[in-house]
């Protein structure tokens, strides 16, 4: 008798190898980031999209403000995002990108970053407060009128 198990039951392992140095995410109000960085040549990937087809100048300046203050150069930086709306993203974005670089940098950067902007690698944690019963919203009350 043979004692090789069947072909269905063997286990066939990934032949894709992980990229990228770090995943880290960052969050805003409902978006969430997920950001991977890479040895490369200074490109940065967001949603699938080089930085220069995002439509709007202001949304790629927020995304890229974490790489201004270092060499962003020698890393290529691809985020992921979802969930929330467009400035919401791209804030959750930059804290992700922020993150993930300090943690490859160190302690330098992050003391460069807090005193830049400390919004960069803390986490808004405000969130929506649910509503309540018997009332119309979070902190809305029914009006009552006599006449």
């Amino acid at each position: 008798m043979s004692t090789a198990q069947p072909a269905s039951k063997t286990r066939k392992t990934s032949s894709r190898k992980k990229k990228g140095v770090g995943v880290l995410r960052g969050k805003r109000k409902e978006a969430t980031a997920r950001a991977y960085l890479n040895p490369g040549k200074g490109n940065l990937y967001y949603n699938g999209l080089a930085l220069d087809a995002i439509p709007s100048a202001y949304v790629r300046q927020i995304i890229t403000e974490p790489l201004r203050l270092t060499d962003g150069s020698k890393y290529d930086v691809y985020v992921t995002t979802h969930g929330g709306g467009s400035m919401g993203q791209a804030q959750a974005a930059r804290v992700a990108i922020a993150n993930l670089l300090v943690a490859h940098e160190g302690d330098e950067l992050k003391a460069k970053m807090m005193e830049q902007d400390r919004s960069l690698l803390v986490e808004d944690s405000r969130r929506v407060e649910p509503k309540k019963f018997r009332g119309p919203g979070a902190r809305a009350r029914f009006t009552k009128s006599y006449r």
